[in-house]
């Protein structure tokens, strides 16, 4: 039985829900990274980024390639790096909203 798509979509965005698979997405959508580089980039343990990488491997949004003793990823689409512009404009508009209701004489 297959799972409807909404389901799926929901699956999706909660793989999507966490800072580090956040930032790391954001970082790989300026360019492909080693893991060594996003390590200082990221400011977390190497357990922990392996373990959320891994997650997004899984999920099929970005890919690994070995290089000798390097691990370097890249997204797996472009799209991925669209959907995080997206969301930035969305959060932008909703901030900016809450702020305007702010300065509203109570």
């Amino acid at each position: 039985m297959q799972r409807p798509l909404y389901q799926m979509k929901a699956d999706f965005f909660k793989t999507l829900g966490h800072p580090v698979r956040i930032r790391v997405l954001e970082l790989l959508s300026q360019r492909e990274y080693a893991v060594s580089e996003m390590l200082g980039e990221i400011g977390v343990e190497a357990a922990n980024l392996s373990q959320q990488l891994s997650i997004l491997r899984r999920a099929g949004l970005v890919t690994a390639r070995r290089e000798g003793l390097s691990v370097t990823y890249e997204l797996t689409s472009p799209q991925v790096a669209e959907l995080l512009a997206v969301a930035r404009v969305i959060l932008t508009r909703v901030v900016t909203g809450q702020a305007e209701a702010l300065e509203q004489p109570a």
